[in-house]
């Protein structure tokens, strides 16, 4: 477990208290049977905002607080234990774009209204239904961005995309020349096809390869903290229900097979915590290796995350399989984050090139 300081303590259980008393599972469920635009509250999102985490990353100078990407996955974490929709991550990640390539003028335009919340922001890079960043054909011709973009992440409601072209990544504003066609995927969250038709375009210096895989890694170590939080609060329900429910007389913790089978998930979700909080203090301490960190939090959090949600609806039973049970949630959101930014196989494929395995 990674050795918190006061600061980061604080922001942790801040961050547990408001999702736990302000964004349950029952707000997500009211959220997806409203069906607002954006597939999000916005009054839970500006709250969010006002306590800080939309500009964790963002330095003071610019309206944020500068804490880094462990500091960001604690949020994240929390959140992800109530399935809080938000547009967090993807912010996060697109706000990454901006401090590592973006120049004075674009920090300065962007970065203080990001932290107050007053801007969502995402990364557009794929443009099929899997993670492949090196095939991009959208292109720039006079400072004019054309290209569709697959499954964008808050793409409903984002003002700011950061883009993959050909030739680097741009900042495109939302509002000129980008059309968003809503695609409904499983766990009832914000992804959008993006066409972009002649969109005004601002290229990030140094926008080259490297930049576009260390914004990808930043997307999916974010990625892993919620994951990490998803993976806990189905243990937690799981193993509650079975001390509770009764069968055959006795309670269900009683017998031996099912106790092996919680053993097993304790143990490989210590296993997801450590890798996810390495990733994320490798991306903050700036470790040469951060990709194959990365690479591993993403494997097993995905396998891990897998396993878990599985094994909640098979333990729950009957009641597992139903729209009434929160299991429901944790398994459909899950096979969505599973193939974000990469899925187990990708990432483990991935980590054995780096290796030179």
């Amino acid at each position: 477990m990674a050795v918190l300081s006061e600061e980061q303590t604080m922001l942790r259980d801040m961050a547990r208290e408001w999702a736990d008393n302000e964004s349950p599972v029952s707000a997500f469920r009211k959220m997806r049977d409203a069906a607002p635009a954006a597939f999000y509250d916005a009054g839970a999102w500006q709250a969010q905002a006002e306590m800080g985490w939309a500009g964790i990353l963002i330095p003071e100078a610019q309206g944020g607080a500068g804490m880094g990407y462990v500091s960001l996955g604690l949020v994240l974490e929390q959140l992800g234990r109530t399935l809080t929709a938000t547009p967090l991550a993807a912010t996060a990640a697109a706000t990454s774009a901006l401090l590592l390539g973006g120049s004075e003028a674009q920090q300065a335009a962007w970065l203080p209204r990001i932290a107050a919340g007053e801007v969502v922001a995402t990364l557009a890079i794929d443009e099929g239904p899997r993670f492949a960043p090196e095939r991009i054909a959208t292109r720039v011709e006079n400072g004019r961005l054309s290209g569709t973009k697959a499954f964008v992440a808050e793409g409903d409601s984002a003002q700011l995309f950061v883009v993959a072209a050909t030739d680097g990544l741009y900042l495109v504003s939302g509002d000129a020349g980008v059309t968003r066609s809503p695609r409904r995927l499983t766990d009832a969250r914000s992804h959008a096809e993006i066409v972009f038709d002649g969109a005004p375009a601002a290229k990030l210096e140094g926008g080259g390869p490297e930049l576009l895989t260390q914004l990808t890694d930043r997307a999916a170590a974010a990625l892993c903290a919620e994951m990490l939080g998803m993976a806990e609060a189905a243990f937690e329900q799981t193993n509650d229900y079975l001390k509770t429910r009764v069968q055959f007389g006795q309670v269900l913790a009683s017998f031996q097979a099912l106790q092996h089978r919680m053993a097993k998930l304790f143990t490989e979700l210590e296993l997801m915590r450590s890798v996810v909080e390495n990733a994320l203090e490798a991306i903050d301490s700036g470790k040469a290796d951060v990709r194959q960190d990365v690479s591993l939090a993403k494997a097993v959090a995905g396998e891990t995350l897998h396993l878990v949600s599985r094994e909640m609806i098979q333990l729950h039973g009957g009641i597992g399989m139903t729209d009434e049970h929160d299991a429901g949630f944790t398994l459909k959101r899950a096979r969505v984050l599973e193939a974000m930014w990469g899925n187990a196989a990708w990432h483990r494929d991935r980590f054995a090139r780096l290796g030179g395995y």
